[in-house]
């Protein structure tokens, strides 16, 4: 006889394999809007997959629905998601996981100005942009863009946070 366990594995952030977090402003009718993008290569141990259930996970267990609504930051302070700007970095605060991204000054001006990011946590991997490697524009709107991309992310508007207050 086979039995099934109903014991959930723990949460590793190994099997997310390497995450990346990407900056970028675009364009808007009332100036830029500050972007990030992040997900996983898929290169974790057991596969990409593996790393798609992992962040999938991730996202659920801190109540961030994946292909849902925009989750407004602002009007939740008990978010589980932060984001520091600090030194010229960004730095995503999650339980269990921080991740940071050096962006460009346009970004770092558009978060200025707003306050806040548009953060797209995606569970669709992105083995082709790995970190060090430049990303073209046109690649970063065909993959960020994409609705496998956007229909696959947890959507989140994320005040911009400072040691200094």
């Amino acid at each position: 006889m086979t039995s099934t366990s109903s014991e959930t594995r723990p949460f590793r952030v190994a099997d997310l394999g390497t995450l990346v977090v990407l900056a970028w402003s675009g364009e808007a009718p009332d100036g830029d809007m500050p972007y990030l993008l992040a997900y996983t290569l898929g290169d974790a141990a057991d596969g990409p997959e593996a790393a798609t259930a992992a962040v999938e996970r991730l996202l659920t267990d801190n109540g961030l629905p994946v292909g849902g609504n925009v989750v407004d930051g602002a009007t939740k302070p008990s978010l589980p998601i932060t984001m520091l700007v600090e030194s010229g970095q960004a730095v995503l605060n999650m339980p269990q996981l921080n991740a940071q991204c050096v962006p460009p000054p346009e970004w770092l001006a558009a978060v200025g100005e707003r306050g806040f990011a548009y953060l797209v946590f995606t569970t669709r991997p992105w083995p082709e942009a790995e970190p060090g490697k430049p990303v073209t524009p046109e690649a970063l709107a065909e993959f960020a863009g994409s609705e496998d991309t956007l229909n696959a992310a947890a959507h989140i508007i994320l005040p911009a946070r400072s040691l200094r207050g």
